[in-house]
């Protein structure tokens, strides 16, 4: 079995470019980790994609960390459109999933993706980031995720018709 399974419906798969675009386009989606007594554990965290990466961050402690620990491999889902159309019994989606380890980022590097996050969410505010920052910087964790592959889908009525 290959190490990622091919979408059955190709028709209405995303490319890698439409992916990325949806990760950049996005706030928010989940994380999903191995969790404790095997069960899946989904989390739902805001993110930056940056120079190819997830970006998140969070606290010191806790469940996350505990299953990034226990098992770097994860992934995160994120839902860029959502419109239920009742008359058709359908929904118009568009969704991606990002596989790939995740790492917690230390000094510099740290620094540099914390910056970029608070870029993402507030740009043009940097001395009010540094603010922000400063005393909170030893209080944090940031972590990426380094992504192994994307599979994106959208729905069928959302695929451009061949020319």
């Amino acid at each position: 079995m290959a190490m990622f399974r091919e979408m059955r419906r190709k028709r209405q798969k995303l490319d890698e470019a439409a992916c990325v675009e949806v990760l950049r386009g996005s706030t928010s989606g989940v994380l999903s980790l191995h969790g404790d007594d095997g069960y899946p554990y989904g989390v739902p965290l805001s993110h930056a994609y940056i120079d190819g990466r997830l970006v998140f961050h969070g606290a010191k402690t806790g469940h996350k960390l505990d299953a990034m620990w226990e098992n770097p491999k994860a992934s995160y889902t994120v839902i860029a459109q959502d419109a239920v159309v009742p008359e058709e019994f359908t929904t118009y989606y568009r969704s991606v999933i990002a596989f790939g380890r995740m790492r917690i980022l230390e000094g510099d590097e740290k620094l540099a993706a914390l910056r970029q996050l608070g870029d993402r969410f507030w740009p043009g505010h940097e001395e009010e980031r540094e603010a922000e920052i400063a005393p909170r910087l030893d209080r944090m964790n940031v972590f990426v995720m380094e992504i192994d592959h994307l599979s994106g889908k959208q729905a069928k009525e959302l695929v451009p018709p061949k020319q």
